[in-house]
């Protein structure tokens, strides 16, 4: 009932009375006897409110958030290095508030609150000068541990501790390859990547930065697109190399090459026409070319086939606002 108090007050946003609010405090420890389960409910209720942070922050000042996440309110006056505004519990704090004014999921919401979880057990030095080396990878452990209390799923928590794990991606524009990015996109999930980025936009409004995407956020939401994709390339065609050695009883040569990339821009330019049938059909047609007609032939589809790779690429970039 306690909770259900704090989830009342946060979903219809009204204040709980002075009077209730000693009761809740005075209270609180028996919280310990409810079931995880019961908390779990009405924690994620709270999580994926509107004013999810208020109701935190309320869990808080009401002494109860002690005893469902200790972990949390560890960060509570923990300050943070310099270019940091808040201390570490005010940080999740605002970063839950944006991803919860930005109607982010469920998963979002509590990596978002769970994300620099393990700072307070990583601090090493004292004031602006403090440090907080591999606390992602601390924060990722005491995450586990703390869903795993609250009887999160296997998959919830997977989802989750990931999304701790990595949100500390690096990312310039100029700095990191593209195998850098497929890396990134191997370890996260592919099917995690966009809510990590969505987990870097809270983290950045709650440390107080202007701008919850910059240029370079974008840029990478383009790269990851394009490493993503599958290649333009003669692997997409209905038709092999080896196919075509058969079909046309010839040994591996440069020919082969040629005539697949004719078929390529054949396909291009109308994928319905990308059937063996159909292609087996287009090769006896060129197999009446010379070699000198085949070059040139190949030579204009691989033109083209360039252009629409560059078309392709301008349209990605275009979604993004990157150059």
């Amino acid at each position: 009932r306690m909770m259900r108090a704090v989830r009342f007050a946060t979903v219809l946003d009204f204040k709980i009375e002075a009077e209730t609010s000693q009761a809740i405090k005075k209270n609180a420890p028996w919280i310990q006897a409810i079931s995880k389960e019961r908390i779990r409910d009405e924690f994620l209720k709270i999580i994926m409110a509107d004013k999810a942070a208020e109701g935190i922050e309320m869990l808080r000042e009401l002494e109860l958030l002690k005893y469902i996440i200790p972990e949390l309110e560890q960060g509570y006056k923990i300050l943070q290095a310099k270019h940091h505004k808040y201390d570490c519990y005010q940080h999740a704090i605002f970063s839950l508030k944006y991803a919860a004014e930005q109607n982010f999921n469920k998963y979002v919401r509590l990596a978002s609150l769970f994300h620099d979880i393990g700072k307070p057990k990583s601090k090493r030095g004292k004031g602006e000068e403090a440090t907080f080396y591999g606390h992602e990878v601390i924060g990722a452990r005491i995450t586990m541990q703390t869903l795993e209390r609250l009887r999160f799923s296997k998959k919830e928590i997977e989802k989750i501790v990931k999304l701790v794990r990595y949100h500390l991606f690096y990312y310039n524009v100029d700095e990191v390859s593209e195998a850098s990015v497929r890396r990134l996109v191997r370890k996260t999930g592919l099917e995690n990547i966009n809510e990590l980025i969505q987990v870097r936009m809270a983290d950045r409004i709650g440390s107080g930065c202007p701008k919850a995407e910059p240029y370079k956020l974008r840029h990478l939401r383009y790269i990851i697109e394009r490493v993503s994709q599958d290649p333009i390339s003669v692997k997409m065609l209905k038709l092999n190399g080896e196919d075509l050695m058969k079909l046309l009883n010839i040994k591996p040569g440069p020919k082969i090459g040629m005539i697949l990339n004719i078929l390529l821009g054949y396909v291009l330019a109308d994928p319905k026409k990308n059937k063996k049938d159909l292609l087996e059909k287009e090769v006896k047609k060129l197999a009446q070319l010379s070699d000198q007609e085949l070059k040139v032939s190949a030579d204009k589809s691989k033109e083209g086939i360039d252009k629409i790779v560059i078309k392709q690429d301008s349209m990605t970039k275009g979604r993004y606002w990157v150059t």
